[in-house]
């Protein structure tokens, strides 16, 4: 009997290439390859959306920095974003990708695509939204239908949001206060 399109198939094969396929056809095209092409343009929106909603941010930044010149403030900016990704970048795709809940392709499709709806949307109404927090929340989503979600890496993530407002607050307080007594 033939699968139905767009349904699950289980390869076989040694280590990596082990996971599940998509079978069938969709207007003459294979699922699988649709899907892929599908998933490509997802995280290139995803992409495209982040640049959107965070480049404000960084104008505001410069902007901020043109005290120091114009030259000096981008390279400032630059590599406080080089040193962010250096320190923390591997670790929030590990979280991201393997941590939050295991995902077929589709399911990182919708991922992708709802992610990159709503950052969009936030953009278009000026709200600075973080494209990371968008997106843990729609792969914790697919894991609480799968029933395939780590609580604990959530609750972890939740409690280092919760905890960041008022730390930064502190801190910046702390900091004013030193620097103006």
């Amino acid at each position: 009997p033939r699968e139905p399109a767009g349904s699950p198939l289980i390869t076989v094969g040694p280590g990596e290439r082990c996971r599940r396929r998509y079978a069938g056809h969709v207007c003459g095209v294979s699922a699988q390859a649709l899907l892929n092409a599908l998933h490509f343009a997802s995280a290139g929106a995803v992409s495209f959306a982040r640049g959107l909603n965070d480049t404000p941010k960084i104008a505001a930044l410069l902007l901020a920095l043109t005290a120091l010149g114009p030259a000096f403030a981008a390279l400032v900016v630059g590599l406080a974003m080089a040193l962010g990704g250096l320190l923390a970048a591997r670790r929030v795709a590990e979280t991201m990708s393997r941590r939050i809940t295991p995902l077929n392709d589709g399911q990182g499709f919708a991922a992708n695509a709802v992610t990159a709806a709503l950052v969009i949307a936030a953009s278009r109404f000026g709200l600075p939204v973080s494209t990371t927090h968008v997106s843990c929340g729609a792969l914790f989503g697919i894991g609480l239908v799968t029933g395939q979600a780590d609580h604990r890496t959530v609750a972890k993530i939740l409690l280092s949001w919760i905890l960041t407002l008022p730390l930064a607050a502190t801190l910046s307080a702390l900091l004013f206060w030193g620097l103006t007594a």
